[in-house]
């Protein structure tokens, strides 16, 4: 049974960092993107970054480029999402996905197992 656990949310300043991590089980993930998204109350699910099962190359939403960065621990099944330079739009719950295909998540924002969420607040 495939399981994706987030952690490191909470509350943070307008211009702080934090990090998410992503502990995948249940699944060898072998061949599949990784990646995060975030919700906000009555608006649409947002795609926000994702990596590919090498590690090598990476997505971003328009609104975090330059801001977030993804990565993976392959070994270890745990993908992170650094993010710097919060801004109180960054205000979401942010879920971690896995996806056998890339462009799941990346072109149709959509993806096929997913945590439970964690909540990110960035106050000003």
């Amino acid at each position: 049974q495939v399981q994706l656990v987030e952690s490191g949310g909470g509350e943070v300043q307008a211009g702080g960092s934090l990090r998410l991590s992503c502990a995948a089980s249940g699944h060898s993930f072998r061949g599949f993107t990784m990646g995060w998204f975030r919700q906000t109350p009555g608006k649409e699910r947002e795609f926000v970054a994702a990596v590919l099962w090498n590690g090598g190359t990476t997505y971003y939403g328009n609104s975090v480029k330059g801001r977030f960065a993804i990565s993976r621990d392959i070994p270890k099944n745990i993908h992170y999402l650094q993010m710097y330079n919060l801004e109180p739009e960054d205000t979401a719950v942010y879920y971690c996905a896995a996806a056998t295909e890339t462009a799941r998540m990346t072109r149709r924002g959509t993806s096929d197992y997913w945590g439970q969420g964690t909540q990110v607040t960035v106050s000003s």
